[in-house]
């Protein structure tokens, strides 16, 4: 065994920079929240590509005298704690005193610093952890700090990091984030000279949200503002029905700090339940505030978690603010809501009579004519179909037969049962009628056949959008006028790195400015009115999945799923000659037996099964119909 020693100071300092500077941004985030602690009320942040060459953050804080700042870069030197106690009742966003020699030890770390009512400041440069000078300078009170050529002394991180477009969205979303928990200070963002944004010390959480993600999205939003012994919650969420394709505008902040936690993430989705659609996720800007010795900050690195003394007094007090503040915000909207006239003024129709059930024989001699009453009978209910245009899309591959097939000997259950699918359905489905809105019913060599119309077209686009997205032949509708959309920082750069992709499922986009694009195209099979909504989704499912080559696939079967899913629902069978077709080309894809969720997409009743609903002895072919 090798002998025990201990590290140098400049390889434990890598070390620690290995846990809290994993990309550009983790450095942004340490030095602004250096400068909160610093009572700055003016910060400004610059990155040049990506974060990967240059970094500097800039404040008007308190500032450090020479000594203080050559103290702070060494390792475990701070201000904000002086014993262990100290970790109950942490009021600072930094307290270890890690980063910023973490960060000197794998770039080149230029700190000048000034306090106020000195005459000079102090202007020290590091190099990969390695002091090279110290000297005066000139400047106001505050501190300024440049970071550049980002793990020079451990190249092999910088295999890591993403490209400039996805390192720099994460710069900027996390400006973002403490833009949002601290609306009293004014935050500058540039980008290679270019400013991205400049916030004005509003005061407000409203105007704040409205400065960084627009005013659309201000308009959906209700306030929450709750107490409860000594917890305090307040801060904006959506509306009833409002709601985004990904979690990524589920903002949390503990005593103004972003984290990500999962008892009050689940407390929102929970008290979600039934407002908004399943597989959807709210909007919300949640600010809890609570003693600092019930919460524990010091749980992650890089201080992204917390965990909670009492988790379950947390969840229950979310959940029931937030349900409180939907409740108010439904009973607001049902009030400026003009009433109903009284029902007497508008007397009810009676329902109408349902069409009469024909008698077996009749149904039997139907599915041999072409004039039919009850073929031409459209299917019942909320679900019916809304017309009888047939179009090219929906042609069989070849035609179903029709003809009554000649009397053959009675096979046994066994047999019928060891029959593959496509063998079932060339043996001849003879259509008979409609039951349920959306059910075909079939007549069959071996009994009744009952074909969910939904979940066959499910199947059958979700085979079409595969191989159409696996060959990159998924055709395009142009629309009349382009559409704007508008992307978050982070969103914004997956479109930029997958933009080939979504333009082969069908969508004609291109970059408009910063954060912007024009929709030019659609998929032929997408309604225009769901169009933007289902481009976020597809950009909110790249987000997720992106990365390694199989994870790309899986964000295409994903998509392919969605496809499926508003294909489906957007056309309705119909027609005799629509549903054979559908049923043709179920049973050309590979699994005829199921849907994408794995519903059946028809079942069967045998003779036999029919014959023992009925108490009767087995008939035989001639006698049943």
């Amino acid at each position: 065994m090798a002998q025990i020693r201990i590290l140098s100071d400049q390889v434990a300092n890598q070390i620690a920079a290995g846990e809290v500077v994993e990309r550009p941004a983790s450095v942004i985030k340490e030095l602004v929240e250096n400068s909160l602690d610093a009572g700055a009320t003016r910060i400004e942040v610059e990155f040049k590509s990506g974060g990967k060459h240059f970094m500097r953050v800039e404040d008007n804080g308190c500032g450090m005298s020479r000594d203080d700042a050559l103290l702070s870069l060494e390792r475990h030197a701070t201000s904000k704690i002086k014993d262990a106690k100290d970790l109950d009742k942490l009021d600072s966003m930094g307290f270890r005193g890690e980063a910023v020699p973490s960060i000197a030890s794998v770039s080149r770390f230029e700190l000048q610093t000034k306090e106020e009512g000195a005459e000079s400041g102090a202007d020290i440069l590091v190099d990969g952890g390695r002091l090279v000078y110290t000297k005066d300078c000139g400047m106001p009170t505050g501190t300024r700090i440049a970071v550049s050529q980002l793990f020079k002394t451990v190249p092999a991180r910088r295999k890591f990091l993403k490209s400039d477009a996805t390192e720099s969205a994460h710069i900027i979303h996390q400006t973002r984030l403490h833009a949002l928990a601290y609306p009293t200070i004014g935050f500058t963002l540039l980008e290679d000279g270019r400013q991205i944004f400049r916030t004005t010390p509003t005061g407000g959480l409203r105007e704040r949200v409205a400065e960084i993600f627009g005013k659309a999205t201000v308009k959906n939003l209700i306030p929450l503002e709750a107490e409860e012994g000594n917890l305090k919650l307040n801060g904006l969420i959506g509306r009833p029905g409002f709601s985004k394709a990904s979690r990524h505008e589920m903002l949390v902040f503990v005593n103004n700090r972003p984290v990500e936690n999962r008892t009050l993430g689940y407390a929102l989705v929970e008290s979600y339940y039934g407002h908004i659609p399943k597989g959807r996720y709210p909007v919300a800007f949640l600010f809890l505030n609570m003693p600092s010795n019930l919460v524990d900050v010091n749980v992650h690195p890089a201080k992204r978690e917390v965990r909670f003394r009492n988790e379950a007094q947390v969840r229950g007090f979310a959940v029931r603010s937030i349900l409180q503040s939907l409740k108010e915000s439904l009973e607001g909207s049902s009030d400026s809501v003009p009433k109903p006239k009284a029902l007497s003024d508008h007397p009810v129709d009676p329902p109408k009579p349902r069409p009469r059930l024909l008698s077996t024989k009749a149904a039997g001699s139907i599915s041999n004519t072409k004039e039919s009453s009850l073929k031409d009978v459209p299917p019942t209910g909320e679900s019916a179909p809304r017309t009888k245009e047939v179009t090219e899309s929906v042609k069989p591959a070849r035609p179903i037969r029709k003809e009554k097939p000649a009397k053959q000997p009675e096979s046994s259950a066994s047999e019928e049962d060891v029959k593959t699918p496509r063998e079932k359905k060339e043996s001849g489905w003879r259509f008979i009628g409609w039951t349920q809105g959306i059910m075909a019913i079939f007549e069959t060599d071996s009994g009744i056949t009952l074909l969910d119309t939904r979940a066959a077209s499910r199947r059958v686009w979700y085979e079409r959008m595969v191989k159409a997205l696996k060959e990159n032949q998924c055709e395009t509708q142009a629309l009349l006028l382009p559409v704007p959309c508008e992307f978050d920082p982070v969103a914004s750069a997956v479109v930029e790195n997958n933009l080939d992709d979504i333009r082969n499922f069908g969508f004609d986009l291109s970059p408009f400015g910063r954060n912007f694009f024009r929709l030019e195209g659609i998929p032929a099979w997408l309604k225009e009115g769901e169009a933007e909504d289902f481009l976020r989704e597809i950009v909110a499912t790249l987000r997720k999945e992106s990365g390694s080559q199989a994870q790309r696939l899986q964000a295409r079967e994903s998509i392919a799923r969605r496809g499926a899913t508003k294909a489906a629902s957007s056309k309705m069978i119909s027609s005799q000659i629509e549903v054979e077709a559908l049923a043709e080309q179920l049973f050309a894809t590979k699994n005829p037996l199921a849907d994408i969720d794995g519903r059946p997409c028809y079942i069967e009743m045998t003779k036999g099964e029919i014959d023992r609903r009925f108490h009767r002895r087995a008939a035989k072919p001639d006698e049943l119909f």
